[in-house]
């Protein structure tokens, strides 16, 4: 289904239209072609009709080519056994496939290793052609390291009961000639009975809302349980329900939790409730993969374990014994790349580290490099060491205070801290990355007693990042980042201080924009805290300038470099705080005053924009003088309306033409020679700006949608 609708979407690509075989018979058909054909089947498809002994030749052409997904040996067999039910010879879909298809060739992909007594599938596809490994894909940014973590759950079995049980599934057998199958079918349920327990399920969904919620409140995803039965998987939703009756829901469009079976109308009533057709499966499949939906837990025992990604999933509840590539596959789930996620946890309650050190044995044998999981206590160590530096960076600074003071001071403390960071040589910028690593680390570290323990400082920490980030207008914070941040801040105290206003946080009555007022302006230079009171004006004058000359390229370049010139030097230690101080203020005023004064008489607001980019050269207005450029202001608007056209920005031809026509025009009205090159410049960038926006608003006009080409 997947790879079809994969394939499917690039026709186009292909040439032809892809097909797919949904029986046997439909498969026997569209092999019957003589070239060409895609076709998407099962192997299950290639298996004898009840009434054959074996599978016929399908096509003996020798241009086949077979690509199959999850190529191992649970999948392609090639010995015979005999069926039990009828004493038939039956054999693998691999000898079957063989026998329909003899003269192709085959290419098999496995997201697991071929395991080591696995003779079946290199007996189909032969020797590894190439291995993408777990190292590789994370150094690629092609998956997330997935960590372990055992959180064994007591089965509360003394020997004697252990004994007892033996014994009784032992006589309910006496007797019964069993197969190695049934056996071990038996086996499993002796298994499901004990792990089904009613005290240990009550004992693991507690633990699952307590380390669930610890995780979800730094890092907000979905979370799968796996457990080893329908049964259970519905006791277990019963327990989970039972502490937090507002997870549940009747409805399949709502609800945090959903259990994810299949079945019929004959199985037991407890179950019926969750179970499903594909339609409404598919409809919570829809909700789970989507990162803004409310559902956060999913519970199944065998689907959506292979080939179910969701990105955001960052953690698995194991309590199923799997093994091999089942077990690879199914921690796989969480490994997926998702904005903020840097690991998936594979929380395990029935102890399958042993088998999951013999899938890592065939990993390795296999070529893979790099671990398919890590332990949980790698990511606790690069948690501690992440604090250590951010810690260190705060120096003798006693940020610790903020903890004991009243809440009245706290948030001077947060703007000293701020302070003191700005004072450092790139302190903002090291703070900001450093505490970005912690955060990440951190997150996968919960809830480990350890990450609790530096819980309210890793949050004072995000809070002052958070402060620098909200004051720095240069730093472009995603939405996956701004929610990590705040999901941090979890101190009651601290909350606030992550959104509030850099005027409000600084004792400044927030000024309006359009006004840079003498009085608001000797208030920052009156402020004790110089270093906040840069970044407080920086934001001011580059909010003021993008909202005032977004479209006068002249004065939003001028404005924009006098800015970016006077912060380097502050940036480079050339001047103090104070005098960069002085320097913003006097930009801000000549913003305030180019505002003032901006009209300029007998021209329109569009004409104005060409007049500033002519007067930018001084020297212009001397030899013209200001009637003489307001009339080249308005034959250069004109040529620019004239020639202008949706993406004309792209077409050189059309900026070719314009750039001779207001050469000729610079040099017909007399414009100084030696400043018409740069005057010209100023005037095509001037004309980009300009002349989408008037291609656009002419669009409209002549799809009837406006009023006025002049509004």
């Amino acid at each position: 289904g997947q790879l079809f609708g994969t394939f499917s979407a690039c026709r186009e690509l292909l040439g032809e239209d892809p097909k797919q075989a949904n029986s046997r018979s439909e498969l026997r058909k569209l092999l019957q072609r003589e070239a060409g054909g895609i076709i998407f089947t099962t192997i299950q498809k290639f298996s004898p009709e009840d009434d054959e002994d074996k599978l016929p030749v399908l096509t003996d052409r020798r241009n086949v080519i077979v690509m199959a997904d999850e190529a191992h040996r649970s999948q392609y067999g090639l010995k015979a056994h005999v069926r039990a039910s009828d004493a038939q010879l039956v054999y693998g879909y691999a000898k079957y496939m063989r026998d329909a298809l003899p003269g192709a060739s085959y290419i098999g992909f496995t997201g697991t290793p071929i395991e080591t007594d696995d003779k079946s599938t290199p007996a189909v596809f032969g020797d590894y052609i190439d291995i993408y490994d777990v190292e590789q894909a994370v150094k690629d940014g092609a998956t997330v390291p997935i960590y372990y973590e055992s959180r064994l759950v007591d089965l509360n079995m003394d020997e004697a009961t252990r004994q007892w049980l033996d014994k009784e599934v032992d006589d309910l057998l006496e007797g019964e000639e069993l197969s190695s199958q049934d056996a071990l079918k038996a086996e499993y349920a002796q298994k499901e009975a004990i792990v089904g327990n009613s005290e240990r399920l009550n004992t693991i969904a507690l633990d699952i809302i307590e380390h669930f919620e610890a995780r979800q409140s730094v890092l907000s995803g979905k979370g799968m349980i796996v457990t080893m039965s329908r049964g259970i998987a519905a006791d277990l939703y019963e327990k989970i329900v039972a502490y937090r009756p507002d997870w549940h829901s009747d409805d399949d469009a709502h609800g945090a939790i959903k259990v994810i079976i299949t079945g019929s109308a004959s199985d037991p009533e407890y179950l019926q409730p969750h179970i499903r057709n594909k339609q409404r499966i598919k409809a919570i499949e829809k909700r789970i993969k989507d990162p803004n939906d409310p559902i956060e837990l999913v519970i199944v025992c065998d689907m959506w374990l292979t080939g179910f990604d969701v990105p955001n999933m960052h953690t698995m509840y194991l309590d199923k014994p799997l093994k091999g590539h089942n077990l690879m596959q199914a921690i796989a789930r969480v490994n997926r790349v998702f904005p903020g996620k840097t690991g998936g946890l594979v929380v395990d309650y029935l102890g399958v580290a042993g088998a999951l050190r013999d899938a890592i044995s065939d990993y390795t044998q296999s070529g893979g490099q790099g671990a398919p999981q890590l332990d949980i206590t790698e990511a606790v160590a690069q948690m501690q060491m992440r604090y250590e530096v951010v810690r260190d960076l705060f120096g003798n600074f006693d940020y610790l205070r903020y903890f004991t003071a009243p809440t009245d001071q706290q948030l001077q403390i947060i703007l000293d801290a701020e302070e003191y960071i700005l004072g450092l040589e790139d302190g903002e910028k090291r703070l900001k990355q450093h505490v970005l690593e912690l955060s990440k680390a951190f997150a996968l570290a919960m809830p480990r007693p350890e990450a609790l323990k530096i819980r309210e400082e890793v949050a004072l920490f995000q809070a002052v990042k958070a402060r620098l980030e909200k004051v720095s207008s240069s730093v472009v914070v995603t939405d996956a980042e701004y929610r990590s941040a705040l999901k941090q801040i979890v101190d009651k105290a601290i909350a606030p201080v992550g959104v509030v206003d850099v005027f409000e946080a600084a004792g400044l009555e927030k000024p309006e924009l359009s006004i840079l007022s003498d009085e608001f302006l000797a208030e920052i230079r009156n402020m004790e805290r110089k270093n906040l009171a840069v970044e407080a004006l920086q934001k001011l004058l580059t909010d003021e300038i993008k909202l005032r000359f977004s479209r006068n390229y002249a004065k939003d370049t001028k404005f924009s470099d006098l800015l970016n010139q006077a912060l380097m030097r502050y940036r480079n230690g050339t001047i103090e705080a104070a005098q960069v101080i002085e320097e913003l203020i006097n930009i801000g005023q000549q913003v305030r005053q180019t505002v003032e004064n901006g009209a300029v008489d007998g021209l329109s607001e569009d004409e104005i924009i060409f007049y500033d980019a002519l007067v930018e050269n001084g020297s212009a207005r001397e030899v013209l003088g200001d009637a003489q450029l307001c009339d080249i202001a308005k034959v250069l608007l004109e040529q620019v309306r004239r020639d202008a056209t949706i993406d004309w920005a792209e077409r050189r031809n059309v900026q070719a033409k314009l750039k001779v026509n207001v050469k000729k025009t610079l040099a017909k009205y007399g414009y100084p020679p030696d400043q018409q090159a740069l005057a010209t410049n100023m005037v095509l960038e001037q004309a980009k700006r300009y002349g989408n926006e008037w291609s656009q608003k002419r669009a409209t006009y002549d799809a009837g949608g406006g009023a006025s080409l002049l509004d």
